[in-house]
């Protein structure tokens, strides 16, 4: 077993019921290749994934109260999907703290992007179960932060790099350029990390299982980091 303790620190959640972290990181092989009743983490994404759209849009609702719905429902999409929550779990190195069938951890589950995903979900319906709503939803808007800061304006991240160029050519007819900073990983793993500049200043920088993926990430952070700082 991992060290449960130092992850609850990690998650600035302590759990009144260590039995709930548990069977969110219980993938539901563990069932399988054992043969017996394992309590995993399926039951705890399906309410997870229900509190996590509750607390993202409350969260839009309550900082834009003058946008429709079209709009908000199109940033909650960007905001929860199956890439940005594996990227959470990523954040929180969740994937070593998983409770894998052997097969499941050889084929590579730990940093298995679906299964990522699925235990964000579950240990956001654990904390749910543990403390109640508003604990929950504290640890939603923390990790959220980290990823999207504070929420000044609507995301929209369908197509950073365009909303990027559209934004810099504002002010100045000077493109972005992207440039691979790094390509780590075994051959059929690789992982890229590109950087952004503009007129000279790297801007942001991310990463991904593709270079596209990579510079996608790299601009989304470099809108971030020109948000004006709130007021």
């Amino acid at each position: 077993m991992p060290d449960l303790d130092q992850f609850q620190r990690s998650l600035n959640h302590l759990f009144h019921d260590p039995k709930l972290l548990r069977s969110a990181l219980t993938h539901p092989s563990v069932a399988h290749e054992s043969g017996a009743e394992v309590q995993h983490n399926q039951r705890l994404e399906f309410l997870g994934d229900a509190v996590l759209q509750l607390v993202i849009t409350r969260e839009l609702y309550e900082k834009f109260p003058e946008v429709d719905e079209g709009p908000l429902t199109k940033a909650r999409a960007q905001m929860v999907n199956r890439r940005t929550l594996a990227e959470q779990a990523r954040r929180l190195n969740l994937g070593q703290h998983l409770i894998l069938s052997r097969g499941e951890d050889l084929s590579g589950g730990r940093d298995r992007s679906s299964t990522l995903a699925d235990a964000f979900e579950a240990l956001v319906g654990s904390i749910f179960l543990d403390s109640g709503f508003e604990a929950a939803s504290e640890f939603v808007l923390r990790q959220f932060r980290e990823a999207f800061g504070e929420l000044e304006d609507i995301p929209n991240l369908e197509n950073p790099k365009g909303e990027l160029q559209e934004r810099l050519q504002a002010e100045s007819s000077e493109s972005p350029s992207y440039h691979i900073h790094s390509v780590t990983g075994p051959d059929h793993d690789l992982e890229f990390e590109c950087t952004v500049h503009f007129q000279g200043e790297e801007l942001g920088r991310g990463k991904g299982k593709s270079k596209k993926a990579a510079e996608s990430e790299a601009a989304i952070a470099a809108l971030r980091n020109l948000r004006p700082p709130s007021t």
